[in-house]
């Protein structure tokens, strides 16, 4: 009989085995009282009493805990009420709690290996020292199933518990037969955490992605941006990279062996002007152009002061000095239309110009 209920208690533990999950992780110590009714061996000759326990427990992680717990119980003897039967002991208790996500409360099974205490009265009559009193000390097994909610950011957990335990007293009087009694235990109990609640690190923020990032401070993000190295004052397209600012002066020319500017020119450089304010950052070459009649010699210096107008009209009208490098002469050398220097052929006012070449 006593096999056959340690053995119901070990089978029904082991069934809640088909659930699993997962629960925070409280590392806290924690105390643990509990009261019950200890449903004595019939065969050890004693009445069902309640019995209390006090322990110390800890999660070893979020699935298993370890407990170390005293227990004490006072039964009466069924054949002699005045005859005292005391029984007290300590375990150490392995449970393996099983859990799942976002609920509070988990059933667990238990095991248990420790020492139990049996401080026996009995009648001794006709002995003048009657009653006599058996005390000895025993082995003890339990193995048992309950429920139990969640420590964790809780002052206070409930245990619900079922247990049989097997009290390897092989002396007692009332059953000198018997090699050990298994009692079965029900109770409820309270687990006291110590010290402040475990409070989780909050999750650490996802990684801003690229198109969040904006490493140059283009005004381009990270994922678009093809040319990431991209310096302050350029200007930027879409994708990132720089883009040459064309500062068109196609019509800026020049009348024969002349370097005053014509109120044509005039108008196309004023339109220059107007880019160079929208782009604060901008800075240009001055260049002076000729066409191919004449000597070499002349034509530079006729076309060091066509861009000197061309600077001069730009600077007396609000461009800072320092954005602009030249003015710069360059003669005949760089012809958009290589006509030679034949009369009347050389004469070409594409190449009597001048141009500004950016610079960043």
């Amino acid at each position: 009989m006593k096999i056959r209920l340690l053995s119901t208690a070990l089978l029904a533990g082991l069934s809640f085995a088909q659930v699993a999950g997962a629960q925070e992780f409280d590392d806290r110590w924690y105390l643990t009282g509990s009261a019950g009714f200890n449903m004595q061996d019939n065969d050890r000759g004693t009445r069902n009493a309640p019995f209390a326990g006090l322990g110390v427990g800890k999660f070893l992680n979020q699935n298993w805990s370890l407990d170390g717990e005293l227990n004490y119980q006072n039964p009466n003897n069924d054949d002699n009420q005045n005859l005292n039967w005391s029984q007290y002991g300590a375990s150490l208790d392995l449970r393996r709690h099983f859990t799942e996500e976002g609920r509070n409360w988990a059933p667990y099974v238990l095991m248990g290996l420790g020492w139990q205490r049996s401080e026996e009265e009995f009648d001794a009559f006709p002995s003048t020292s009657s009653p006599g009193e058996r005390e000895d000390d025993n082995l003890a097994a339990k193995v048992g199933v309950g429920v139990q909610s969640a420590l964790y950011g809780n002052r206070v957990g409930i245990r619900g518990e079922l247990a049989y335990r097997a009290d390897f007293d092989d002396k007692s009087v009332n059953a000198p037969s018997e090699d050990w009694f298994g009692d079965v235990l029900a109770s409820v109990g309270i687990i006291i955490p110590l010290g402040p609640p475990v409070v989780p690190a909050p999750p650490a923020p996802p990684a801003p992605s690229c198109a969040d990032l904006d490493d140059d401070g283009d005004g381009v993000n990270n994922c678009d941006d093809k040319c990431p190295g991209s310096q302050a004052g350029q200007t930027i397209g879409p994708d990132g990279c720089p883009v040459p600012v064309s500062i068109d002066l196609k019509g800026v020319n020049f009348d024969f062996d002349k370097a005053n500017l014509r109120p044509d020119a005039v108008a196309i450089l004023n339109e220059a002007i107007e880019i160079f304010k929208r782009y604060p950052e901008l800075r240009a070459e001055v260049a002076g152009h000729t066409d191919q009649c004449g000597k070499d010699a002349y034509n530079q210096k006729l076309s060091e002061r066509r861009a000197k107008a061309v600077y001069d009209h730009l600077t007396s009208n609000g461009i800072d000095a320092s954005r602009l490098t030249g003015p710069n002469g360059y003669g005949e050398s760089r012809p958009l239309e290589d006509l030679g220097q034949t009369m009347p052929g050389c004469k070409s006012e594409k190449n009597r110009r001048t141009e500004l070449n950016v610079q960043n």
